[in-house]
C-alpha cells in the first residue's frame, strides 16, 4: 500500500490513538497501583504504630520496656528496611528494633498531637529513602511513681520506599505485556473494521469497471446510506456524457448528410471541366473536395472515438445480419457463405460501429471474392477476433499499409465488377478497431485471397 492508500492513513491513525490510549491507560493504572501500594504500606506501618503503642510499658523507675516487638522476622534482620523507634519528649532514642543496628531514625522536629498520626518522607541507613508514621503516645508512670506526670513518648515505624518503587515496576512490567497484547488485538480490529468500511468503496469501483466493460449501463442504488449520493453523480454524469456523445454523434451525422450532395456536385464539376480542358481548374475543384470530404470524416472519426459501449452485445446476429444482408445483394447471390460462430460471444463494443466495421469488411470481400467468403469468430484470453477470408486476388503485402490510408485505394478491378476500392472502407474499420483499443491486420488467406483479422480485446474485469 502506498502513501496515498486510505487503509494505510485510517490504520495509521487507529494505531496512533491506540498506542497513545494505552500509554495513557498504562501510566495511570501504574500511579494507581503505585496509589494503593502506598496506602497498604501506610495501613501496615499503622498497625505496627499500634501494635508498639500498646506493649510500651514504664518501669517503676521510669525506665521504658517493651513487653513484646511487633512479630515480624525484618524488625529483627539488620538494614532489612523495616524498623521502628521509641524516643521521649526529648528526643532521646530509648528503644529501638535490631534492623537500624546503631542508627537511628531521622525524624522532623514537628508538634505532635496526643494520638496523632504523622507520614514523612525521610532518609535513612544505607541511602535509603523511608516511608515514615510516628505518633505519640502520653504513659502513666509505674506504681512507685505515683507522684509523677504523664510521660509523652513518640512512636515511630519506618519502611524502605524502594519496596513501593520494586513492587511498581513488577507491577508495570506486567502491565505492559498485557497493554502490548490488548494493543495488537485492537489494532487487529481496527484493520477489520477498515476492511469492512472501505468495502461499499471496492463494490463502487467493481461496479464501475462493470460500467465500463460494458456489462452493465449504471451503477445500482444498494448501496450504504453514505455511499448513494456518488453513485447518483456517477451516474448522473454518465448519463450527462452519453447525452454529449449522442449529440456530438448526431452532428457529425448531419454534417456528413449535409455535405454529401454537395460534394457530389463539385466533383462532378471538376470532371467537366476536366473534360472541357482546363486540368489545372478540375485539379484545383478536387483538391477543395477532399479536404472537405477528410473534414467531415474526421468529425465522423472524432464522434465515434469519443463513444463508449453501453452493454455486452452478441456477436453472431451482427454477423448473421450483415452476411443476410449482403447475400441479397446481386454480387452476393453467387457467393457462398461459411460461417462459424462460438455461442455466447460477446462483445463490449457498440452494435452500430460493429455493424459498420463488419459490413466494411463482408462488402470488401463480395466486391473481390470470386465465390467463396468465410466468417470466423474466435474468442481467446486476450480479446475476440472476427476473421474475413475471401477467394479473390488478395492484397500484396507491400500495398497492405496503404489500403489501411484513407483516401488510398488500389486500381484493381474485382471479379465481374469492373471497378475499384473507395479508399475508406478498409481506413474506416481500423478506426473503429483503435477506437476500442483493438486492431485491424490483413494477411493472406489458405485459398489465396484477402484475410482481414478485426480484433478486440476482452470486456475489462469488473
Amino acid at each position: 500500500m502506498s502513501g496515498r492508500s486510505l487503509r494505510l492513513r485510517l490504520f495509521a491513525g487507529a494505531a496512533i490513538w491506540v498506542a497513545v490510549a494505552l500509554i495513557i491507560a498504562g501510566l495511570g493504572l501504574a500511579l494507581l497501583f503505585e496509589r494503593h501500594v502506598s496506602r497498604r504500606v501506610d495501613a501496615e506501618l499503622e498497625t505496627y504504630l499500634n501494635q508498639l503503642a500498646g506493649n510500651v510499658a514504664i518501669a517503676a523507675d521510669g525506665a521504658v520496656t517493651l513487653a513484646r516487638p511487633p512479630a515480624d522476622p525484618r524488625f529483627t534482620t539488620p538494614l532489612s528496611g523495616l524498623y521502628w523507634e521509641i524516643r521521649d519528649e526529648n528526643g532521646d532514642t530509648l528503644l529501638r528494633s535490631r534492623s537500624l543496628w546503631d542508627e537511628t531514625l531521622d525524624l522532623p522536629a514537628d508538634a505532635l498531637g496526643n494520638g496523632a498520626v504523622h507520614r514523612h518522607v525521610r532518609p535513612g541507613p544505607g541511602d535509603a529513602t523511608l516511608i515514615v508514621r510516628e505518633r505519640q503516645v502520653s504513659y502513666e508512670p509505674g506504681a512507685s511513681n505515683t507522684g509523677a506526670g504523664l510521660r509523652d513518648l513518640r512512636i515511630a515505624v519506618a519502611v524502605d520506599r524502594a519496596e513501593v518503587t520494586r513492587a511498581t515496576r513488577a507491577f508495570a512490567g506486567e502491565l505492559a505485556l498485557s497493554l502490548a497484547l490488548l494493543g495488537g488485538v485492537l489494532l487487529a480490529a481496527a484493520w477489520a473494521q477498515i476492511q469492512f468500511g472501505l468495502k461499499p468503496l471496492e463494490t463502487v469501483r467493481r461496479a464501475i469497471g462493470a460500467v465500463r466493460s460494458g456489462e452493465t449501463a449504471r451503477l445500482p442504488s444498494d448501496f450504504p446510506a453514505e455511499v448513494v449520493p456518488l453513485a447518483h453523480e456517477v451516474n448522473d454524469l454518465l448519463d450527462a456524457q452519453d447525452a454529449t456523445i449522442e449529440r456530438a454523434r448526431t452532428r457529425a451525422a448531419d454534417l456528413a448528410h449535409g455535405l454529401k450532395t454537395p460534394l457530389t456536385v463539385l466533383s462532378s464539376h471538376a470532371e467537366r471541366v476536366r473534360a472541357g480542358g482546363d486540368d489545372q481548374a478540375a485539379d484545383e475543384l478536387a483538391e477543395i473536395a477532399g479536404t472537405m470530404r477528410r473534414h467531415v470524416e474526421r468529425a465522423i472519426a472524432v464522434a465515434r472515438l469519443s463513444h463508449r459501449p453501453s452493454a455486452l452485445i452478441d456477436v453472431e446476429p451482427v454477423v448473421r445480419r450483415v452476411a443476410g444482408a449482403l447475400a441479397r445483394t446481386p454480387a452476393g447471390e453467387r457467393i457462398q457463405w461459411d460461417i462459424a460462430v462460438p455461442p455466447g460471444t460477446r462483445l463490449a463494443v457498440d452494435p452500430e460501429d460493429l455493424y459498420e466495421a463488419l459490413g466494411n469488411l463482408a462488402d470488401n470481400a463480395v466486391t473481390w471474392a470470386r465465390g467463396r467468403i468465410a466468417v470466423t469468430v474466435a474468442p481467446d484470453a486476450d480479446g475476440t477476433a472476427i476473421v474475413v477470408e475471401d477467394d479473390g486476388p488478395g492484397i500484396p503485402e507491400a500495398d497492405r499499409e496503404t489500403v489501411l490510408r484513407r483516401w488510398e485505394r488500389l486500381d484493381v478491378s474485382g471479379p465481374g465488377q469492373g471497378r475499384s476500392g473507395s479508399g475508406l472502407g478498409l481506413a474506416i474499420v481500423a478506426e473503429i478497431a483503435q477506437a476500442y483499443g483493438g486492431d485491424l491486420t490483413l494477411g493472406t488467406a489458405a485459398s489465396g485471397g484477402l484475410r482481414a483479422a478485426l480484433r478486440f480485446p476482452a470486456p475489462a474485469a469488473g
